[in-house]
C-alpha cells in the first residue's frame, strides 16, 4: 500500500512497508533526537542565534523566578503555600518550553518560531502592565525590550529565509 502525502513529511523516513501504525510512531520518536537533522552551526543567521541566546536569558530568568518561590516558601510564610508551589512549577514549565524552543530555532525547525512568537506576544501585555500600570519598569522594561527584540530578531529577512517552511515541495 503506497501513502501519498503532498508535503514533506515524517513518512519520508519510514520503511515503504510497514504493517502496523504504532511501528511508525516508534520510528518518529526514535528519530527525535537524531543528530543528523541538526543544522550546521555556521548555517543558522546571527538573528536566530541571537534570538536563542535571549530566550536562554529569559529561561535563566524564570527558572530564578521559581527558585524564589520554592525558598519563599520553605523559610518565608507566603500567603498561599499551593500558590506558591504552583507559580514556580509554571515559572519551571515556563522556561522548560523557552529552552526547548530555542533548541528548535537553532536546529532550524519551522515549527519552533510559532509557539516562541506566541509566547512573546503574550508577553508584551504583561511586560506593559508591570512597567507601567503597576509601577515596575525594572521587572516590566527587560521583558519588554526581550520580547519585541526576540520578535524583531524572528522575522528579519535571514532569519525568515532560514525559518520559512517551503510549500512548494
Amino acid at each position: 500500500m503506497s501513502r501519498t502525502r503532498t508535503s514533506r513529511t515524517y513518512w519520508a523516513r519510514a520503511p515503504a512497508v510497514r504493517a502496523d501504525r504504532r511501528l511508525l510512531l516508534v520510528d518518529v520518536v526514535s528519530d527525535a533526537g537524531d543528530d543528523a537533522a541538526v543544522a550546521p552551526a555556521h548555517d543558522v543567521p546571527q538573528a536566530v542565534r541571537a534570538a536563542c541566546v535571549i530566550l536562554v536569558l529569559e529561561a535563566l530568568a524564570l527558572a530564578g523566578v521559581a527558585v524564589f518561590y520554592l525558598y519563599d516558601t520553605a523559610v518565608g510564610s507566603p500567603h498561599s503555600v499551593a500558590g506558591a508551589l504552583l507559580g514556580a512549577a509554571l515559572a519551571l514549565l515556563g522556561a522548560l518550553v523557552l529552552l526547548l524552543g530555542a533548541r528548535g530555532l537553532l536546529r532550524l525547525r519551522p515549527a519552533a518560531r510559532t509557539p516562541i512568537v506566541v509566547l512573546q506576544l503574550l508577553a508584551l501585555p504583561v511586560s506593559y502592565s508591570l512597567a507601567f500600570q503597576a509601577g515596575l519598569p525594572a521587572v516590566g522594561g527587560p521583558i519588554l525590550v526581550a520580547a519585541l527584540a526576540v520578535i524583531y530578531l524572528l522575522f528579519t529577512p535571514p532569519a525568515r529565509s532560514a525559518l520559512d517552511r517551503d510549500i512548494s515541495r
